[in-house]
């Protein structure tokens, strides 16, 4: 059995994952345990900034938050205390779906069995794995709730990989995706999008299977786009990219809560959840991550289509009541900040083509955001 252990309300946590860069290269540098050691001695800051599988990556991660003010706040501390860390170490810190031109073949591996365990396993497909992301996590007040949640929120995942979608190149090369780290990151067994599940008996019984099999040795192996996190008495969202700005996040965060406080509210008012057919969620997922912003999505099950970005300014309108009752009005409305300026993955090629293809520009330019804190425009 897997227990479930309810939240109060629909409480956030965000976990953020960030690239070391050299300052004056911007190339990946192989320095997380010099810059996690010194913060461990911090019991204030040290349960929330961690190693990830390469020694190129940290992860900053919040607390557990009321509201998406409080996760922004949250994050903008743990972020200065690192950078008290990172400056005098010639880094600076950057994140996007993927690095523009780092070559993977050169990325080192975590130490830790775990870690090894993992690559020993997965082999070429899993050091390729040199991609970020942003996990946002949302209390669920009951277990039942949990897995039509995650079926309902797999009709938004387009929308919000379309918004957070920084990863058009892969070692250098234009992939010609909007999120190529979408793509990437579903050929490791258990990652991509999730199966959906009717009762938590059926979930259970799928997780024994893979324990019994050996295909996982620990419930958190399953790497699902959505997957309920037990321990947590949440439901984990995994489908953003790395976003280079505190504003995306703030803005990411608040389409996630309210989201998935429209679909709970359904069920607590006795109505049910409408699903898109997993084929129609496996297409979705493929045309968001290929043309990002331009993508036109498939609504429901009578085929209706539309555009992303009309969809999500009606679709912004109809969760404002939502965003006024928790706290997050001002977070959402930065939905049509991304929306006018550009997803990172538009931002980073108009950089590369005023520069003429020059890909450490466009890393300069998402560490010059990082750094400002929201997108720049381009001068």
């Amino acid at each position: 059995m897997i227990e479930f252990s309810p939240s109060d309300g629909p409480t956030l946590g965000v976990e953020w994952e960030l690239a070391l860069v050299d300052a004056r290269t911007q190339d990946l540098v192989p320095l997380a345990e010099s810059v996690v050691e010194p913060l461990t001695a911090d019991e204030g800051l040290a349960p929330k900034v961690h190693r990830e599988l390469l020694t190129n990556t940290v992860e900053i991660v919040t607390g557990i938050c009321r509201d998406v003010p409080e996760v922004v706040a949250d994050l903008s501390e743990s972020l200065s205390r690192l950078r008290g860390i990172t400056d005098g170490l010639g880094l600076e810190l950057m994140s996007a779906g993927t690095h523009p031109f780092a070559r993977w073949e050169t990325q080192q591996v975590s130490e830790g069995a775990r870690y090894a365990t993992l690559i020993d396993r997965t082999r070429w497909w899993g050091r390729q794995m040199v991609i970020y992301g942003v996990h946002t996590h949302i209390g669920v007040t009951h277990r039942d709730k949990v897995l039509p949640l995650l079926s309902g929120m797999l009709t938004y995942a387009p929308h919000l990989q379309a918004l957070s979608a920084s990863s058009p190149w892969w070692g250098g090369v234009p992939t010609d995706y909007a999120s190529n780290r979408a793509q990437m990151f579903q050929q490791l067994p258990t990652a991509g999008l999730p199966f959906q599940f009717d009762t938590w008996a059926q979930y259970e019984g799928y997780v024994d299977d893979l324990l019994v099999t050996g295909v996982i040795d620990e419930l958190k192996e399953v790497r699902w786009d959505l997957r309920p996190a037990p321990h947590l008495g949440t439901l984990e969202v995994r489908v953003c990219d790395g976003v280079p700005t505190l504003h995306e996040i703030g803005a990411l965060t608040a389409l996630t809560q309210c989201l998935l406080v429209h679909l709970d509210d359904r069920l607590t008012d006795g109505g049910t959840i409408s699903t898109l057919p997993p084929w129609h969620v496996q297409e979705n997922k493929w045309r968001a991550a290929r043309y990002g912003m331009d993508a036109i999505i498939i609504l429901d099950g009578r085929n209706r289509e539309r555009l992303v970005t009309d969809e999500l300014h009606d679709l912004l309108e109809r969760l404002s009541p939502i965003a006024r009752r928790l706290g997050c009005e001002s977070e959402l409305r930065q939905v049509e900040d991304i929306i006018r300026v550009g997803a990172s993955y538009q931002r980073q090629q108009a950089v590369a083509t005023q520069h003429g293809g020059d890909l450490v520009e466009v890393a300069r330019s998402l560490v010059a955001e990082m750094r400002a804190g929201h997108p720049l425009p381009l001068p």
